[in-house]
């Protein structure tokens, strides 16, 4: 009965209408006063934020926010693959021969979370990492390594909750959702930058439609809620950092191609 319920819950704010709401409160500045007890609540660091929390007109625009220049500290090693977000890196492993990869116990496909089989068969026997992004995290995501944008497109409509709950209760929260991908050619191969979207609607923004992409670049943010995923296509040359359930930030390492 329990999981019926927070399944229930789960769908309810999947639903248009609820994501409509939100996005209607959230970017008023009626919601200008929860701005405060937010940042409290969730432990925020305003220290980082580029500006006083008084600037802000709405609790999006806070949650939005930029940092202040040089809050990040970037591994410039062109060898090494540093983390796109600040967040909680809550997975990470190897893809298999059927393209697929497991999260929390369950085992999702690649070709239904990239929307294309050929697309998917690059990742085989590659490797992925997931970030999970909370409330208190900063949330604009950067280039993990530097390269060119070879595609970029989105898919899906939904937007379920992608935190432990939301996964639990749903068997294809990730390829669901609405997300949008990047991929990149780079000097060690292509890597997929998903960025999943959750409870509010299109709620992933581009910032720029370049298709140069350097390292540690902020390139878009997202509007409440969110997780991303890198796949790694395959190279004999990369390790990855062992580093599962670990707090990351923008420009940490956790990965190296060693030639």
């Amino acid at each position: 009965m329990k999981k019926h319920i927070f399944t229930s819950f789960v769908e309810l704010t999947g639903s248009p209408v609820s994501s409509a709401l939100l996005k209607l409160l959230t970017t008023s500045r009626i919601s200008q006063p929860l701005i405060k007890p937010f940042a409290s609540f969730y432990h925020i660091q305003l220290d980082e934020a580029e500006y006083p929390i008084g600037h802000y007109k709405s609790l999006n625009d806070f949650f939005t926010r930029s940092l202040q220049p040089g809050k990040r500290e970037m591994d410039h090693n062109h060898k090494v693959l540093i983390s796109p977000v600040d967040g909680v890196l809550s997975d990470s492993g190897s893809i298999d021969t059927q393209q697929q990869f497991s999260v929390k116990d369950k085992v999702y496909s690649l070709t239904s979370l990239l929307g294309d089989a050929e697309k998917a068969a690059r990742y085989t026997n590659g490797y992925y990492y997931l970030f999970y992004l909370s409330p208190r995290h900063y949330h604009h995501f950067h280039y993990p390594i530097s390269g060119t944008l070879v595609n970029r497109y989105a898919l899906g409509s939904t937007s379920y909750p992608v935190n432990d709950l939301g996964i639990r209760m749903r068997h294809d929260v990730f390829s669901s959702n609405h997300r949008v991908i990047s991929e990149l050619s780079t000097d060690f191969g292509h890597i997929a930058i998903v960025k999943v979207g959750a409870l509010n609607v299109n709620s992933v923004r581009i910032a720029s439609s370049e298709t140069t992409c350097v390292k540690g670049h902020d390139f878009g943010h997202f509007a409440f809620g969110s997780t991303v995923i890198l796949f790694i296509e395959q190279n004999d040359a990369f390790t990855p950092e062992e580093m599962p359930f670990t707090e990351v930030q923008v420009g940490d390492r956790i990965g190296e191609w060693q030639s």
